[in-house]
């Protein structure tokens, strides 16, 4: 952040001066974004999952509905925060539209889950779909591609646009702050579930190679991050981390390889609770 102030008195013109103001580290901004992804974002699959499907029958929405509904209104006033207009204005654009599509998708994924859609199973091998004359329009291949698309493209790149505008300069010296660090894991945690549950570890690693070539090309104009940016920079870095551990610990799931097959193997949560849950339920009436 940098005041330009100027004066001119007749004839003579004073140089510009450069005064350059500390960034401070924006706690109350990242603390309502932390709490409205774990609430609204994280909240979504977890209500679907727990509360009786009497409540939200199909004829009206379900409690997703009402959640994506909320986040759709507090995303744009929490990056409101930003103080860069142009990074603020295309966030709040992004955001909004990624967020009331994917309002469509999840309601569809509700209904699906209601009548008997199985999460952990491929569209062409759930019973539901097979149950369909025409099989043919079901494909593997193309499930989750567009619902990522038009749900996280948005989201990663008002990121990214926010992380752009997190520089001071080098002489600052900045660290992040206890508050940072207190943020940290919960953000981490949330990172985690966007990665899994979204799929969107492309998307993540894409734009993490995006923001550490920001720095390096702002570290030759004497920039580098402030106390926002290393929150960023650490949040992204260490989400990393449970990813793999979650990875590697259902790296033999035979059921949830199908699914997922391929080199990016990345199973969702909501995948694995209904897989247990079915096993459960065999377990059960075996019993």
């Amino acid at each position: 952040m940098f005041l330009f102030c100027s004066r001119s008195v007749g004839s003579e013109e004073i140089e510009v001066e450069v005064l350059s103001l500390k960034p401070r580290f924006h706690f109350d901004l990242w603390l309502c974004f932390t709490a409205q992804n774990w609430i609204l974002d994280v909240g979504r699959p977890v209500a679907t999952l727990i509360l009786p499907a009497d409540w939200f029958p199909l004829s009206r929405p379900g409690v997703a509905e009402y959640l994506h509904i909320l986040y759709n209104i507090s995303a744009p006033l929490v990056l409101l925060k930003e103080a860069a207009p142009l990074a603020t204005h295309l966030g709040i654009i992004s955001i909004v539209m990624g967020t009331s599509l994917h309002l469509v998708a999840d309601s569809i994924t509700r209904r699906l889950f209601l009548i008997g859609y199985q999460l952990h199973l491929s569209v062409r091998e759930n019973p539901v779909m097979q149950d369909l004359k025409l099989s043919s329009l079901v494909g593997s291949t193309s499930e989750n591609k567009i619902h990522c698309l038009v749900t996280y493209v948005p989201l990663f790149l008002a990121l990214f646009l926010f992380f752009s505008g997190c520089f001071s300069r080098r002489k600052h010296g900045e660290k992040m702050p206890a508050a940072g660090w207190m943020l940290l894991a919960p953000n981490v945690a949330y990172y985690w579930f966007l990665i899994t549950e979204g799929q969107t570890f492309i998307l993540f690693i894409f734009t993490l190679f995006a923001m550490t070539a920001t720095v390096m090309h702002q570290r030759r104009r004497g920039l580098v991050p402030d106390s926002n940016g290393l929150f960023m920079i650490y949040s992204f870095c260490a989400a990393l981390i449970p990813v793999a551990v979650w990875v590697v610990c259902l790296w033999n799931d035979g059921v949830l390889r199908k699914k997922h097959p391929g080199l990016i193997y990345i199973p969702q949560p909501r995948a694995v609770y209904t897989l247990h849950q079915t096993t459960c339920l065999h377990l059960t009436t075996e019993g």
